[in-house]
């Protein structure tokens, strides 16, 4: 031949190029049919200061997202006096930012695989840093309650891409070493939490709660569109019917687990619409060529044990964050002040467990080892936490806290790893999509669990105290389930291999 390139084999251009340097694209020898690259996208990870400066932005907005998801609750009494409402109202506060999150997941992580993670992420936390200013300037619970929703979306745009940028910011061989920072500063974001609110309230008003987000997200936006890798892109249309029956399903779902610890009338109504909206939106996803949910993801069975995980391990997480500090305080006889104290060895924990799993499945150690030991691991420890008598030694109830913070931390990487792997690189916006869903749906059925079980034990002798020793006792149950379906994933099924995030 001549040398030159065949018209055939060279790449399409786009349909509607932008204004700024209208280049053609080249082809992504990585992507699937339907999939387009965009310029200067990461080959196989970002070349090391560069990786440093991406993943602090993705912590940045993950920790202010997490952190703002329970924050709000230790200001609810001081919110209702000073905005004139009651507490029942009060509430929303904190509903309708989780609410915002929960129905927002997946049509964002759909957008991510079709404009870019990078887009989304910076779209994400601009709207998160714009609804935390509109939520410091509130005069009415009505504002503040629409500026906790616009919140939500921000928090939303970051969450549901967060874990598929880290495919194209770390190496392959490296991505658990990732997952695992990631999880760390996810899991110490939800722990501090409650000790955050207190300081800044202990300094200034609840304003202040929202209004640290400004500095820290304008700081983020300034290098994020620099740092972040740029990834491939799907040619299909956004389908805006399976955004909203997505909203249905998750936003019925939310409310009637939630209104479970009520034991209000309304949640078969609520659970039968989430049914009703969740079989016709899995019916549509399986009529489209390029679904929203990736169905095809779920009949790899790796992918959906470690979905099944996933919730256990979280249902069993909330059910002791939730349980734990009435069990320390009414059970064990501890003040407030030594249950804070008490409930750090968890995350520190977390913090040394997280990044040695992400090592250790980067070396090919399966998944469903590493993740079936930390959650049988979990289930002990919170057996013999909730073994301890009224006022047992301080260290004692100390190793066991950070016993379960081991087992959980060995769990999340390699859980969280084995999913995002699972799928292929242009679905990656999918899967950390249902990542994240799977996070929030077992938050919240292990707190309506708590509050159910409260409410059954209330009127029990020991009232309160029998009640939350029962929920950690259920939660070891939820981790012990989660680790007979991690450990599944060793019986038939070949370790998912990670390709190339090129």
């Amino acid at each position: 031949m001549n040398g030159k390139t065949p018209i055939a084999d060279l790449p399409e251009p786009r349909r509607h190029p932008v204004a700024r340097g209208r280049e053609l694209e080249t082809a992504h020898p990585g992507a699937t049919p339907g999939a387009r690259p965009d310029r200067r996208q990461a080959r196989d990870g970002l070349p090391q200061p560069l990786r440093r400066r991406a993943m602090l932005v993705v912590l940045t907005g993950l920790s202010m997202s997490v952190l703002d998801g329970v924050i709000a609750n230790i200001a609810l009494p001081t919110m209702a006096t000073e905005l004139q409402t009651d507490p029942s109202s009060a509430v929303w506060v904190v509903n309708a930012y989780q609410l915002a999150v929960t129905i927002s997941l997946l049509p964002f992580a759909s957008l991510g695989e079709l404009r870019g993670y990078r887009r989304v992420f910076v779209a994400g936390l601009a709207i998160f840093t714009l609804g935390s200013l509109a939520c410091a300037l509130s005069s009415s619970l009505t504002v503040l309650v629409a500026s906790r929703i616009l919140q939500g979306f921000g928090g939303a745009g970051m969450m549901s891409v967060n874990t598929a940028l880290l495919r194209f910011i770390y190496p392959s061989d490296q991505l658990g070493r990732g997952i695992g920072i990631n999880a760390l500063v996810g899991s110490i974001s939800a722990a501090i939490g409650p000790s955050v609110a207190s300081g800044i309230l202990s300094v200034g008003t609840w304003q202040w709660l929202f209004a640290v987000n400004v500095p820290l997200g304008l700081a983020a936006l300034a290098f994020a569109m620099r740092v972040l890798p740029r990834t491939p892109l799907a040619r299909h249309r956004f389908d805006w019917l399976s955004a909203l029956l997505s909203a249905a399903t998750f936003g019925a779902l939310i409310v009637g687990i939630d209104n479970l610890r009520r034991l209000s009338p309304s949640v078969a109504i609520e659970l039968a619409i989430a049914t009703i909206a969740g079989v016709i939106f899995v019916w549509r996803q399986r009529m489209l060529a390029y679904p929203m949910l990736a169905i095809e993801l779920f009949a790899r069975p790796v992918f959906t044990l470690s979905v099944v995980t996933s919730v256990c391990s979280f249902t069993a997480q909330n059910l002791t964050f939730v349980s734990l500090p009435f069990f320390l305080e009414e059970v064990l006889g501890r003040s407030a002040v030594e249950t804070g104290l008490l409930m750090t060895p968890w995350p520190v924990a977390v913090g040394f467990a997280a990044p040695l799993a992400g090592r250790l499945v980067d070396r090919r150690y399966p998944a469903g080892i590493l993740g079936g030991i930390g959650l049988a691991v979990l289930s002990l420890g919170l057996v013999l936490v909730a073994s301890q008598e009224a006022h047992m030694a301080v260290s004692r109830i100390a190793w066991w806290m950070a016993i379960c913070g081991i087992g959980f931390g060995f769990f999340q990487t390699p859980n969280n790893r084995t999913i995002l792997a699972s799928a292929p690189p242009a679905r990656a916006g999918s899967a950390s999509g249902v990542l994240a869903s799977a996070r929030l749906v077992g938050q919240t059925f292990g707190a309506a669990l708590v509050g159910l079980i409260f409410a059954l034990t209330g009127e029990s002798p020991g009232g309160i105290g029998h009640g939350a020793t029962l929920a950690l006792l259920v939660g070891a149950g939820f981790a012990a389930v989660g680790a007979i379906f991690s450990s599944l994933r060793l019986f038939g099924f070949r370790h998912a291999e990670l390709p190339p995030a090129r």
